[in-house]
């Protein structure tokens, strides 16, 4: 076994002591690989092999979890959550589903707002101190931002619904581009060909990725979408309603409106309203995020995109279970989202 796999099997070494799987496989006279199987339940090893080394990693100080399908699920677990979303609107489904993975397993989180990086490095500090057995880095946004720092330590980390270019780290986002082909594929299912995107600043890159997928799913059914046709300002309501009044000043053909946010969708519908243009009748409204609190108070409801981050906190948890038992596991992974149907959109009503 190379260097490199030291870092996936143990868990939180106490602090001061860095305790390494290479520190516990010398302590028990054995090879790197034979620690790793010993602590993991893996591989054939004599029993008298795989209690050593187990002993020798609790005298150490080497914490780590046995999750064989023999051995009771009591232990609990500590996850510390550094997060940017001080509202809790993504943060808070995330957290369900992660516990959702992790089921009679007892679970608890430490939640960090990490509003700058000042804030972050206190709280990263804290949760070291406090010895969780993993972390999980999320945002309020899905773009890159760097990766924390924790030293030798060998807490699993993972990055939820934000990512870094570290091809070593694991993170977890929605797939937007096919969400935002969901949105257009409905709209264009309903016989609409005079669309519109009304969306987020142009810098967030779920707003690059939605729009392209739009594009995509436009050309490929031979609908332009004219560059005046899509207007990006800030995340707020106030934008949705100002922009389409701008769009329909413009063109009054406009029959489908896809919007980046549900914010920004509801905005929308109360300009179409204020100026006697029916949804859904004369103009399909999707939003994106399934925002409940927002979507269902949209008159009439609004139909939306679903980010799915109860699932995306699932798969976390699973992850986090995975890194626990020695798994390695890296990369960007994407989940699919949904489509929620509701009244904001229906098939296009002619003369």
């Amino acid at each position: 076994m190379s260097e490199p796999d030291e870092q996936l099997f143990g868990l939180a070494p106490q602090p001061g002591q860095n305790v390494t799987l290479r520190d516990v496989a010398q302590a028990a006279g054995v090879t790197l690989g034979t620690a790793s199987k010993a602590i993991n339940g893996r591989g054939k090893l004599s029993p008298e092999t795989r209690e050593r080394v187990r002993a020798e990693a609790l005298r150490l100080g080497f914490r780590f979890f046995s999750l064989q399908e023999d051995v009771p699920a009591t232990q609990g677990v500590m996850v510390g959550v550094l997060t940017t979303d001080s509202y809790g609107r993504f943060s808070l489904p995330l957290l369900m589903g992660i516990e959702d993975a992790f089921g009679s397993r007892p679970v608890s989180a430490m939640l960090c707002n990490s509003r700058d990086q000042s804030r972050e490095q206190q709280h990263l500090q804290l949760l070291l101190a406090r010895k969780v057995d993993g972390i999980v880095v999320s945002a309020r946004r899905e773009d890159a931002r760097p990766p924390i720092d924790i030293g030798r330590s060998n807490i699993p980390i993972i990055y939820a619904f934000t990512h870094v270019t570290d091809s070593n780290a694991l993170c977890v986002l929605p797939d937007d581009a096919q969400g935002a082909r969901l949105a257009t594929e409905h709209l264009v299912s309903l016989g609409r060909r005079q669309f519109a995107h009304i969306t987020g600043p142009s810098y967030f890159e779920a707003v690059r990725l939605r729009e392209g997928a739009m594009r995509q799913v436009l050309t490929e059914h031979g609908i332009a979408l004219p560059d005046y046709r899509v207007l990006s300002g800030p995340w707020q309501e106030s934008w949705g309603y100002t922009a389409t009044n701008f769009l329909f000043d413009q063109d009054a053909s406009i029959d489908a409106l896809f919007c980046g946010s549900d914010q920004l969708a509801r905005g929308a519908i109360e300009a179409l309203h204020a100026r006697n243009i029916r949804v859904p009748a004369d103009v399909s409204v999707v939003g994106f995020d399934n925002w409940e609190p927002m979507a269902c108070a949209t008159r009439p409801p609004l139909t939306t995109v679903d980010m799915n981050l109860s699932q995306v906190g699932r798969y976390v948890g699973e992850s986090l279970l995975a890194l626990f038992a020695g798994e390695q596991r890296s990369g960007v992974v994407r989940l699919p989202c949904s489509l929620v149907i509701r009244d904001s959109s229906d098939p296009l009503q002619q003369g």
